[in-house]
C-alpha cells in the first residue's frame, strides 16, 4: 500500500511516518509537507526503517497540487492543522480522488460536516477515519471500553491533561513552531476554549460556553475537577454510544492554567485577541494577563488526583448503577507528539490488513477494533487499566 503523509515534516505527522514504515503492508510513504525542505530531512532521518521513503512538496491550499498527490496513493494520512481550516478541503479532495484517509482531527466543527460526507465515501468507496490521534481517538476507544461493561450508558466524560504531572513537556504540548510562531495547535486551543462548545446534555447535542467545571469522583478513589474544551468526541460518542445523560471533552489544568485561559477566553469573545495572537500569549504571556488570571485563579478548583488521560462512563450493569473509568498511564502522555502520530499509525495499519475498511466517514470508536488497538498500542506505550464502583461510591456530578 502507498501512503501520502501529508504533513508529514510536523512533530506529529513525522511520528505516524516512523511507525507506519515498519508496518506490513506499507510498501512506501511519501511525507508531504510545504516544507520539503523538512520533508526531506524526516527521510533522511528514517530512511532504512522499513518501507521506501520519498519527500515532496505539497501545500493544501493548491488544490492542483493536493488532487495529483491524492491520485498516486492508496491511503492518506492528514496531520494538517489546525483542522476547522483545512480538514474538509483534504477530506473532500480523497473522496474525490479514492482515497482511503485517516486524520488527527480535534475540532468539533469540521467534525459534523465530515460526518455528513459519509454517503459521498460510501458511493466512492473510500474509507475515512476522522480523529485517529490521543484526543480525539485513544479518548474515543477508552470511552468505548468502559462503555461495553454497562447494559445502558448515561453519562461519558474523556479527559486529557495539560500542565498537571502526567502532562508531558511545554515541547511536547508545540505550543510554537519551528518558525517561532503559534503552532497549529495552540491556534486550535484557542478556537476551543473560546465562543460556544457542543456538549450533550439529557442525550441531545447542545452548545454553551467553555471552561465550566465538573466535579468527579471516579473509581479508585479518585477526585478532583476538570473543565469543558470543544473537542469532537461529544459529537461522535453521542451518535455511536448514545448516551442518555451527559458528554463533554475535559482538560485537567491546575487552577492557575484555568485562569489563564479564561483570561484569554474573555480576550477572544470580546475580540481584543485572535485565536493567533492568543495562541502567541501561551509561549509569552503578556503582565497585564498575567495578573488578570491571578486574579480569577481563587474561581477555579484543582483537579485532585484525577488520572491525566481517562474516559469515564456511568450507566447501569444488569440494573445494578455503576461507574467506569478507563485510563492510560503516563507514559502515552509524556510526549503528545508520540500520542498522537502513534495512534494514528495504528489506525492505518487495521486499515492496511483490512480490519477496518467499511465505506464511509467513522469515528474510531465506529469502525477500530478497540481490543486489538490498545493490544498495539501496548507494544508502543502502555496498558490501559479498568476500574469499576458503584454510584454510590464513585459518582459524576456537573454544577456546569
Amino acid at each position: 500500500m502507498r501512503v501520502l503523509a501529508l504533513g508529514g515534516a510536523g512533530a506529529m505527522g513525522s511520528v505516524a511516518v516512523r511507525t507506519a514504515a515498519g508496518l506490513p503492508g506499507v510498501r512506501e510513504i511519501i511525507v508531504a509537507d510545504r516544507d520539503v525542505v523538512a520533508a526531506r530531512k524526516v527521510v533522511d532521518r528514517l530512511s532504512g526503517s522499513g518501507a521506501e521513503l520519498r519527500a515532496c512538496r505539497v501545500d493544501v491550499t493548491d488544490r492542483a497540487a493536493l488532487y495529483g498527490a491524492l491520485g498516486e496513493v492508496d491511503v492518506v494520512l492528514n496531520t494538517v492543522g489546525p483542522y476547522y481550516r483545512f480538514g474538509l478541503t483534504v477530506l473532500r479532495a480523497a473522496i474525490d480522488t479514492g482515497t482511503h484517509y485517516l486524520d488527527i482531527c480535534d475540532d468539533w466543527e469540521p467534525t459534523m460536516q465530515m460526518l455528513e460526507y459519509d454517503g459521498d465515501a460510501r458511493a466512492a468507496g473510500v474509507c475515512a477515519i476522522v480523529g485517529i490521534g490521543a484526543s480525539p481517538g485513544v479518548s474515543n476507544l477508552l470511552a468505548a471500553r468502559a462503555a461495553r461493561e454497562l447494559d445502558r450508558v448515561e453519562d461519558i466524560y474523556t479527559a486529557w491533561p495539560v500542565d498537571v504531572p502526567g502532562a508531558g513537556t511545554s515541547d511536547g504540548l508545540e505550543l510554537t513552531g519551528p518558525n517561532g510562531l503559534p503552532s497549529a495547535a495552540a491556534v486550535h486551543w484557542m478556537q476551543q476554549i473560546s465562543g460556544a462548545i457542543t456538549v450533550v446534555r439529557a442525550g441531545q447535542l447542545v452548545q454553551e460556553p467553555p471552561l465550566r467545571p465538573v466535579p468527579l469522583t471516579l473509581p479508585g478513589g479518585r477526585s478532583g475537577t476538570a473543565y469543558t474544551v470543544g473537542h469532537p468526541e461529544p459529537v461522535t460518542l453521542h451518535w455511536t454510544l448514545q448516551p442518555a445523560g451527559r458528554v463533554a471533552n475535559l482538560m485537567v489544568v491546575t487552577p492557575g492554567t484555568a485562569a489563564f485561559l479564561d483570561v484569554l477566553r474573555t480576550d477572544i469573545d470580546k475580540g481584543a485577541l485572535t485565536n493567533e495572537t492568543a495562541a502567541a500569549e501561551l509561549a509569552a504571556p503578556t503582565l497585564w494577563r498575567g495578573l488578570r488570571s491571578m486574579a480569577r485563579s481563587w474561581r477555579f478548583a484543582a483537579p485532585g488526583n484525577l488520572p491525566p488521560f481517562f474516559a469515564v462512563a456511568t450507566g447501569s450493569k444488569d440494573g445494578v448503577p455503576l461507574s467506569i473509568v478507563a485510563h492510560v498511564g503516563a507514559a502515552l502522555i509524556d510526549d503528545m507528539a508520540e500520542a498522537t502520530g502513534i495512534p494514528l499509525a495504528l489506525g492505518l495499519s487495521q486499515l492496511v490488513d483490512g480490519v477496518a475498511t467499511r465505506p464511509g466517514v467513522h469515528p474510531p470508536e465506529a469502525i477500530l477494533d478497540a481490543d486489538r488497538f490498545f493490544d498495539d498500542l501496548a507494544g508502543h506505550a502502555c496498558d490501559v487499566v479498568i476500574e469499576q464502583a458503584p454510584l454510590g461510591s464513585a459518582t459524576v456530578a456537573s454544577n456546569g
